[in-house]
């Protein structure tokens, strides 16, 4: 990839999605956009960059002015009733504190496939055409992955900042988390990190509250009384040996999360609202497949 700052390049003959980009010491490339630019956007940075598959994608830095995204309401305007605690699950891609959980895509196929061609590739003699070719088979099936898992986390994203005026979420240390025993893979592909920037920027989009709060302890203290109790990982309930609440373990560790960013922005736990009664008895599951083909949890 190569990236031009500030100058060195100019965008002409823009027509609907196509346009001519000139870059310095490189000459005119024709483009294709994915979305239009806007008018009022000013472009500081265009970056240059090609994919394993052979493909060439150009990204765009835009500078735009603040005012034209919406407000967020105070925070003491905040719907509490309205605001949901999400635990980045094992079982479950998310579980909320409103009940909602929303399972893990399915990907074996996509993941059998690549498996399959790199079977392919390893019998190839390297350097020769066959390879090349079957190269760009392994990094197209790669790149499947990769936007099926974009294109999920969008929907997700937009569906909670689009619901909700308040969205808490876990500060997941997921370098820390990928060098652990255990379930690597899955935290890997989920991509985790993504998932929380998408979240954050959607929040600043439609002007709700997405906040990070800390993560360690949540699975582990008592959402009702505080107490701390050690559970393996395939203890998949919670009940707590001191106050007796007994709940789902991610339902319990979700509900950590709310009252930890009730208390990050200063609001804190609703004293008409013990944990028992918030606390929705019945979950809600909802498909990966509901999700990918309507982009809504609430379909």
């Amino acid at each position: 990839s190569m990236t031009y700052s500030q100058s060195g390049f100019e965008l002409k003959n823009t027509s609907g999605r196509h346009a001519t980009l000139e870059l310095s010491k490189v000459g005119d490339v024709q483009i294709r956009y994915h979305r239009e630019i806007p008018d009022h956007a000013e472009i500081k940075e265009v970056t240059i960059k090609k994919e394993t598959t052979g493909e060439w994608f150009v990204s765009f830095g835009l500078e735009t002015d603040d005012t034209d995204l919406p407000e967020k309401p105070d925070v003491d305007s905040i719907d509490t009733s309205n605001s949901i605690g999400i635990d980045l699950g094992i079982l479950n891609y998310i579980h909320t504190s409103d009940g909602k959980t929303v399972d893990w895509l399915d990907l074996e196929d996509d993941y059998e496939r690549v498996r399959r061609e790199q079977r392919k590739l390893s019998r190839k003699q390297k350097g020769s055409n066959n390879y090349e070719k079957q190269r760009l088979k392994v990094a197209k099936a790669k790149r499947r992955i990769r936007r099926q898992v974009l294109d999920y986390q969008h929907k997700l994203t937009t569906w909670l900042v689009k619901e909700y005026d308040a969205v808490f979420v876990e500060d997941l240390h997921v370098q820390s988390m990928l060098q652990g025993e255990g379930n690597a893979h899955n935290k890997q592909n989920a991509a985790w990190r993504q998932f929380i920037t998408l979240l954050e920027y959607k929040g600043d989009l439609y002007g709700t509250h997405v906040v990070q709060v800390e993560a360690r302890g949540t699975t582990k203290e008592c959402a009702s009384c505080g107490v701390e109790t050690v559970k393996p990982i395939w203890v998949r309930e919670h009940a707590c040996p001191s106050c007796g609440f007994e709940c789902d373990r991610d339902a319990n560790a979700s509900l950590n999360v709310l009252q930890r960013g009730f208390s990050e922005v200063g609001l804190g736990w609703p004293e008409s609202t013990p944990v028992e009664t918030a606390l929705p008895t019945d979950t809600h599951s909802v498909s990966a497949k509901r999700v990918v083909e309507t982009g809504s949890l609430g379909a």
